[in-house]
């Protein structure tokens, strides 16, 4: 086994929080208020609602093979050659996430924090960062997530209070003025992003010790990661307004500054930033680590360290080539959602229908040849 390190149902539900909040704290009310307008603070709720079965399916397919990660799983379901072909496929879905991850830390901090820095300084500081965690192995990543929950939810709670004063409901009428379609547009990155991207996951679920609450403690992770979710784009259009989440590219932090307790503590932005950075870092170090653990696995290696250099040349690469500009990235993020949500579900369906298949036919086999009465 590659992986030796193994984790706890309660370090699950942790990471599960990290990659559900992951990079849609910062851009998701945007991505939802342009097209839902001021109904946008229900696609959190539907997108909640949506997500959580999809939490479960990644769930099931993670135990259908107790131990084996999905590369692993995909040969034993699908067969040796469309298995390694599917895996390879996942393994290249894994990437472009990857590299969509760190174009967002480069952009943020090249739009917000250090204006005259090449994008390509930060995201190769980043990256060093990433590939030290990811290096260490699942287990430290686990505790490091635990380690750091408690000042995340401080973080997050104080976010949440200071700005409920400034909440106008006036923001969210008339309602459905537009009807339900320009709503259910935006749910798509509502479910997409906070919840199909756990499938991630399927990299950690044969590690975790407790096998038998790997299902509820996912479900956990996900409810509340989404709550979080849920808030914060509630947050974005009862304090900002539709208009103005829909202009900025990075709502949240906008409405961080908007904080003012006694006109003495004000601008802290930075908390918003402090949130972002934790979950960004667990969401792309787990897809870091799960790419390069999981083409070791598919090349035989006995080390899937080694490829974690050349891995990470390829994404720093890929980081910028993804995208020329912030605008074209902007209208790419439109139109990723929908990709996310088509391959990833008609992948994780591919292996649980095969599987129930293969199952029932070597049932029936088992029933012809037992022997009659």
């Amino acid at each position: 086994m590659l992986e030796k390190g193994k984790i706890g149902a309660r370090q699950l539900t942790i990471l599960v929080i990290f990659v559900t909040i992951g990079d849609s704290i910062l851009a998701l009310p945007a991505t939802a208020a342009i097209q839902g307008k001021q109904d946008a603070w229900l696609s959190g709720v539907i997108g909640l609602a949506i997500g959580l079965p999809i939490v479960y399916l990644i769930a099931a397919v993670g135990k259908l093979y107790p131990g084996m990660t999905v590369f692993l799983s995909s040969r034993k379901i699908l067969g040796k050659w469309l298995g390694v072909a599917v895996s390879l496929l996942f393994a290249v879905h894994l990437f472009l996430n990857a590299s969509i991850f760190l174009r967002e830390i480069g952009d943020f901090m090249t739009m917000h924090m250090m204006p005259e820095t090449p994008i390509q300084s930060i995201h190769l500081l980043f990256l060093c960062i990433i590939v030290m965690g990811a290096k260490l192995g699942l287990e430290v990543i686990a505790r490091t997530g635990e380690l750091l929950f408690p000042f995340f939810v401080v973080l997050f709670l104080f976010f949440i209070v200071a700005l409920a004063p400034q909440a106008d409901l006036v923001n969210v009428q008339p309602f459905l003025e537009d009807g339900i379609r320009p709503l259910l547009r935006g749910t798509m990155a509502a479910i997409a992003y906070p919840y199909v991207e756990l499938v991630i996951l399927l990299m950690v679920i044969p590690y975790v010790s407790q096998a038998e609450r790997i299902g509820k403690s996912m479900l956990l992770g996900g409810l509340l990661g989404g709550f979080a979710i849920a808030l914060v784009l509630a947050l974005s259009i009862l304090v900002l307004g539709a208009g103005d989440t829909a202009r900025h590219l990075y709502p949240s932090y906008a409405l961080a500054q908007e904080i003012n307790i006694g006109n003495f503590l004000e601008r802290v932005e930075a908390v918003m930033a402090i949130l972002w950075f934790f979950s960004i870092y667990f969401k792309l170090t787990l897809y870091f680590y799960g790419l390069s653990l999981g083409l070791a696995q598919l090349a035989g290696l006995k080390e899937y360290r080694v490829l974690m250099l050349p891995i990470g040349l390829l994404l720093l690469v890929s980081s910028i080539t993804v995208s020329p500009n912030i605008t074209y990235f902007n209208q790419l993020a439109t139109y990723w959602s929908l990709y996310d949500l088509t391959y990833v579900i008609g992948f994780l369906l591919l292996l649980l229908a095969v599987h129930a298949i293969r199952g029932k036919h070597k049932g029936d086999q088992n029933e012809e040849i037992k022997p009659q009465a």
